[in-house]
């Protein structure tokens, strides 16, 4: 007898090779979908350049002082330099309206609560040697016309003095008396006497 030679056959089907790569392409489209998205979001965010608004961008500039420093928005003045001729101690400034200076009876002494009103006038002064003065003296009408005379230049010469404390020049001031010859108020009371016992200080440039 012929030996019968079996032959088993295993059918070990291999896809073909097209349907193989199909298969693994259609398995990783969404991943690349997805990369490419991101891909494409961010080189449309990046050719985007930011608008500047002018209003908000602006940088402020600090103000400058006359005495060439800056400062946060504030301006400030030097009362000793002569471009501040009419500024707060200037003459048309605050200080002018207290030019006067009262004195009590038969007295050419300095009251207290004209101290820093003259040592203001005497530092304006003093930074500012073209500005000139008149201190006018002046007396109520009891006692002698001659005492009265000296009376109203003690005053002056007194005022005159607590302005030289300040630095200011002699040359820049001026004295006269008037005595009563110039009252600023009219009658024979206390009232009108405590107002004619006095020296002004009259800006003359």
């Amino acid at each position: 007898m012929g030996a019968v030679l079996e032959v088993t056959c295993h059918n070990t089907e291999h896809p073909p090779a097209g349907r193989a790569e199909e298969r693994q392409l259609k398995q990783k489209s969404p991943v690349v979908m997805a990369v490419l998205m991101v891909a494409a979001l961010l080189a449309a965010c990046g050719s985007k350049k930011p608008t500047e608004n002018p209003a908000e961008t602006a940088t402020a500039v600090p103000a400058t002082t006359e005495s060439g420093t800056q400062s946060a928005g504030i301006a400030t003045v030097d009362a000793s330099s002569s471009t501040a001729g009419q500024g707060a101690l200037g003459p048309d400034g605050p200080l002018g309206s207290q030019r006067v200076i009262y004195f009590d009876f038969d007295s050419s002494e300095i009251r207290n609560e004209y101290v820093d009103v003259l040592a203001a006038h005497g530092r304006f002064l003093a930074g500012n040697a073209n500005v000139r003065v008149r201190l006018e003296g002046h007396t109520d009408e009891r006692g002698s016309r001659e005492y009265n005379i000296g009376l109203g230049e003690r005053r002056a010469q007194t005022v005159k003095r607590a302005l030289a404390l300040q630095g200011v020049q002699d040359a820049q001031i001026a004295t006269v008396s008037y005595g009563e010859e110039r009252p600023a108020a009219a009658g024979s009371d206390e009232n009108a006497y405590s107002k004619n016992r006095r020296v002004e200080i009259v800006y003359i440039n």
